[in-house]
């Protein structure tokens, strides 16, 4: 009998075995206050209530087309393959104090990690000062030369910025990573709240939870805010790979929501120095790009000369301040992994502040005396590529063979700088609906910050969760899945 606890849920630690019914809880303690109201109804449900109502959520996540495409997975015609991302009907609950004090450290590193992208491409006051190794940044596959002393409208770099928290110990948070590129997933978030208020509407009037359908509303706002100076009336627009990227239906979806273009590399072009779309009605100039592309393949003539999934002289005209494209180029620096142990020290140099969330303890392998200490604790850490995402790339010590963790070891001796190591942390858990029934799995969660005229964010965010018994891997291109995040309003 495995020993787990639902540590999210319940005030007390207890046996949650593996295949307990929906009504039944016995042993895991008393439910904490702000899940309360949830858990009465909860045991008032029968297993075959909420059997029907999961199999209702998937039918109709498969109607509305709520799936990511499966990178290297081929169905038997040898076509890629796209699946949903499975959805948890029990959700996440933060009561409103716990939310207002994320929020104020999200706002804070957030402003924090803008404040360094600005200075790296400006004055380097950060390197200059000793807080930061210049080989760090300049040496940083995201680093990118063409953005030095280019100014960007209202000086912000990370306009959309989706932050991975993880509660842990005694439960304190702490951020896992910065996602400032082209963070995913909102669109997921918005609609398991549209499937949970569709399924239990009676929830929804026992509990006041913090609305988050006007997120749309919110990213228009700040993009049109990022317009460049002096534009009115700015043209927007989302910028896709395609039909076959992973997140195309986040990219439809949001662009659909905000009333833009969703548009592709060979929709634009660049004329005297503005970029402008081709329409039915003529040219139309764009003002600012949500681009979901990354920065190797935005421009031929400067990065990859292979890619059509941007336009010809874009970054001409985005460095003549014509055009925002939103994240800015170059954003990749600050949420690089070898940069991550250095952002509670941005924190302290650029806001004179102690940081809010703390970052989980991390060696760098490029030092010595770090390296040592991983390759002797290997079995007990997780390490990460400094550059990787989606779960790949790693090693998690604890759930790896002798085997693996050996051929692992082989390559951060060849290549330490490539690493980083954190301890494997205790990471809380929540009541999910698994094949045998109800059982703790591990969470994290992504809030989503919006910079523009202000720093604004929709209370709570995509709550993913670990669905492999055991595992601390939530990405859905690892198997992981997603739950509705309710903050509640009192």
């Amino acid at each position: 009998m495995q020993q787990a606890f639902f540590s999210e849920m319940f005030e007390r630690d207890g046996p949650a075995i593996a295949g307990v019914p929906a009504a039944d809880f016995h042993g895991c303690g008393e439910a904490r206050a702000h899940y309360s109201q949830f858990f009465a109804w909860m045991c008032a449900q029968s297993e075959r209530q909420m059997s029907n109502k999961r199999a209702e959520a998937d039918l109709n996540f498969r109607r509305v087309g709520i799936t990511f495409a499966v990178y290297g997975a081929k169905d038997t015609n040898g076509v890629g393959t796209e699946r949903t991302i499975p959805f948890d009907v029990i959700p996440r609950i933060f009561p409103a104090h716990e939310w207002a004090a994320l929020e104020q450290g999200l706002r804070q590193r957030v402003g924090a990690l803008n404040r360094f992208i600005h200075d790296i491409y400006h004055e380097q006051a950060i390197v200059r000062a000793g807080v930061i190794p210049a080989e760090q940044i300049l040496a940083n596959g995201q680093y990118r030369p063409q953005m030095q002393g280019v100014d960007v409208a209202r000086d912000i770099y990370a306009h959309i910025a989706g932050i991975d928290i993880v509660r842990a110990g005694e439960g304190e948070f702490y951020v896992l990573e910065d996602n400032l590129r082209v963070p995913s997933g909102v669109s997921y978030m918005l609609e398991n709240r549209k499937m949970m208020m569709r399924l239990f509407p009676d929830l929804f009037a026992r509990n006041r939870v913090a609305p988050v359908a006007h997120y749309p509303d919110l990213l228009l706002d700040t993009l049109r805010a990022a317009a460049p100076h002096g534009t009115e009336n700015p043209t927007i627009v989302v910028l896709t790979p395609g039909m076959y990227n992973s997140a195309y239906f986040e990219h439809a979806f949001l662009a659909q929501q905000m009333g833009v273009e969703l548009v592709q590399g060979q929709d634009l072009f660049v004329d005297g120095g503005f970029v402008y779309m081709r329409t039915t009605q003529g040219p139309q100039r764009v003002d600012v790009i949500y681009r979901r592309v990354d920065d190797d393949f935005l421009d031929p003539e400067v990065f990859r000369s292979d890619s059509t999934l941007g336009a010809a002289g874009l970054l001409s005209a985005y460095r003549a301040g014509n055009v925002t494209l939103a994240n800015a180029v170059g954003t990749g620096v600050a949420d690089d992994k070898s940069i991550y142990p250095y952002v509670p020290d941005m924190i302290r140099f650029y806001l004179g502040e102690e940081p809010i969330l703390n970052n989980v303890p991390t060696w760098m392998c490029r030092k010595p005396d770090d390296l040592r200490y991983v390759l002797d604790h290997l079995p007990e850490l997780v390490v990460k590529e400094t550059h990787g995402a989606g779960g790949y790339g790693m090693l998690v010590g604890p759930a790896s063979t002798t085997a693996e963790i050996e051929a692992f070891r082989a390559v951060l001796v060849a290549q330490p700088e490539k690493y980083i190591a954190q301890p494997t942390l205790a990471l809380s858990t929540c009541p999910t609906y698994v094949e045998s029934g109800i059982a703790p799995r591990h969470i994290d969660l992504r809030p989503f910050v919006l910079s523009g005229s202000e720093v604004r964010m929709v209370p709570g965010g995509l709550t993913r969760v670990a669905l492999r018994e055991g595992s601390l891997v939530v990405n859905s291109s690892q198997g992981g899945g997603t739950k509705d995040t309710w903050v509640l309003e009192r």
